[in-house]
């Protein structure tokens, strides 16, 4: 009875994190791993510890283990190590210290040039591989594989965080990493062991009524789940970061002006000049 008790005790605690003790969802069934998905952070500090001989190809693994769209398996990797390498990227990123600090600095690619090169070596046209349809599959394979990293690095004591910067310019990246036409880095992770003053709290989600919808889709009372976000998120960030801001606040900024995308207005074109038509 007690251990029952106990592990309720700690899924109320981890949805409360996420959360915030006034919209704990219900739990239904549990695991180690969820209790890690729950316990994720993002950390932008990092310890130079090499990591342990084989992490690299581990983490692969665990990322190819993700869902691919009809096993075209359309996405790619480049692992990084090199100081200067990862001091360019870091400039690149707008001055992001952590992408020189962490050990490993893996660039995901979403990558048709394998079968651009299939489709030569074959001698047959893929029609399909122009269009927009192509390169998304590519970015989402991207994506999925490297949730799958995420989640295997945190599992053994390894801390992450996506480097959505890499779009800044994709071109500079690409020059860099001397990516053929078709592969395009569509983010990075760093990968690492945290320093310690980096590890703060969980950083608290909007509430499940806001995201999960039954059936068919229902805002309901948005405003006032907002409202309630905006105050949750607020003390988080008062604690935790170098200002207080509210989820509001924070869409305002990043995506109220086009200058706050940092270039990436201009991503169509840069995709285009890399080998993705878009048609």
């Amino acid at each position: 009875m007690q251990d029952g008790q106990d592990m309720r005790d700690r899924q109320r605690a981890a949805l409360a994190r996420r959360y915030g003790g006034a919209a704990v969802p219900s739990a239904g069934p549990w695991s180690g791993v969820i209790d890690g998905l729950l316990a994720h952070r993002t950390v932008r500090g990092y310890k130079p510890d090499a990591l342990p001989a084989g992490t690299l190809e581990t983490l692969i693994a665990a990322a190819q283990s993700a869902a691919t769209s009809s096993n075209l398996q359309t996405w790619s990797v480049v692992a990084v190590t090199d100081a200067a390498k990862k001091t360019t990227f870091a400039k690149l990123a707008g001055g992001q210290k952590h992408i020189e600090q962490c050990p490993l600095f893996l660039a995901f690619l979403a990558d048709l040039s394998r079968l651009g090169r299939l489709s030569d070596a074959e001698g047959r046209n893929l029609e399909a591989l122009p269009y927009l349809e192509t390169f998304l599959v590519a970015a989402i394979d991207a994506a999925l594989a490297a949730q799958n990293a995420v989640v295997a690095a945190e599992s053994i004591g390894l801390s992450t965080v996506y480097i959505g910067a890499m779009r800044n310019d994709p071109g500079a990246v690409a020059r860099e990493l001397t990516l053929p036409q078709g592969a395009v880095c569509v983010f990075g992770l760093c990968v690492g062991y945290a320093m310690p003053t980096h590890v703060g709290e969980v950083k608290p989600r909007l509430s499940q009524a806001m995201v999960l919808h039954r059936e068919a889709y229902q805002a309901g009372d948005e405003a006032a789940g907002r409202r309630s976000y905006d105050r949750l998120l607020e003390d988080f960030s008062r604690r935790n970061e170098m200002s207080a801001y509210t989820w509001t606040e924070r869409v305002m900024s990043r995506v109220g002006r086009v200058a706050a995308i940092n270039g990436r207005d201009k991503l169509k074109e840069q995709l285009r000049r890399l080998g993705f038509p878009l048609r």
